[in-house]
């Protein structure tokens, strides 16, 4: 298996977009096709709520005799559905790749994005409905990556060391969404993210005992449930451990560091 920090295409990068794999080779992760956020830069674009200039308005050249009408000849340019949503989540993800972000205020959101609060609070009922957009895309990131080992890798022990694989990486290539699942950036945020964060890792480990249960059996192992458990507990911990030191080392410290070693000490 090749150096896991050198795999290409390995998780679906919220801020540095790299193109997927169509077939991976020997021993890479799998890659997977995902559209991905990429972060605007301050002031981009204009709010929902802002009022419109003559420069924000569309005019076609074609349509400059009917200027002459009235307003009701400019047509006003606005995102398309969902797409001022996506905009502001760009913006949190990066505002926590920041030093000292473990807080972020709506105030500071709504500066970066250069609309006012409101603006923020007509796309989500509240900061907590934010951070459960951001925790939708990290469910969905790494589940679809999950379920794409399991279609396409057919060795069980190899199955587990590729889910913490993609999990440690896309880690690592989302920093923001680093904080996040560490609970790092949900410290003062309602309860219920930090529990949805909790079950997430919970329903990792529970497909990795899947997994080391199979391979323990076939390896003819005469109590493979009891070892899928302590197995799957240990390597959760770890890949929790390596997020968590990523996140408090300023993301110096990368999750994929040795990984490839401590994985074959691990499963075999």
């Amino acid at each position: 298996m090749s150096d896991p920090a050198q795999s290409p295409g390995v998780a679906p990068a919220l801020l540095r977009p790299e193109p997927a794999l169509a077939e991976p080779a020997e021993g890479a992760v799998l890659g997977v096709e995902m559209e991905a956020l990429t972060a605007p830069p301050p002031g981009a674009g204009p709010a929902d709520d802002a009022q419109p200039s003559i420069d924000a308005d569309t005019v076609t050249e074609g349509d400059a005799a009917r200027d002459a009408a009235g307003p009701a000849a400019r047509v006003r340019k606005r995102p398309r559905p969902g797409e001022r949503r996506v905009q502001i989540l760009q913006t949190l993800a990066a505002m926590l790749e920041q030093p000292g972000a473990e807080r972020i205020t709506t105030a500071a959101l709504a500066a970066r994005l250069t609309v006012s609060e409101a603006a923020l609070y007509r796309h989500f009922a509240s900061k907590a409905q934010m951070f459960e957009g951001l925790i939708e895309f990290i469910e969905s990131s790494v589940f679809t990556l999950v379920n794409q080992i399991l279609e396409r890798e057919a060795d069980a022990v190899e199955q587990t060391r590729r889910i913490v694989t993609v999990l440690l990486q896309f880690g690592e290539k989302n920093p923001g969404m680093t904080r996040v699942m560490v609970g790092d950036a949900l410290v003062f945020e309602h309860e219920r993210l930090t529990a949805r964060m909790n079950q997430f890792f919970d329903r990792v480990e529970s497909q990795l005992r899947q997994t080391l249960r199979l391979a323990a059996e076939a390896a003819g192992s005469s109590t493979p449930t009891v070892e899928a458990q302590a197995l799957a507990s240990a390597l959760t911990a770890l890949t929790v451990g390596r997020l968590q030191r990523y996140a408090r080392s300023g993301f110096k410290r990368l999750p994929t560091e040795h990984l490839d070693l401590a994985l074959r000490r691990l499963c075999g």
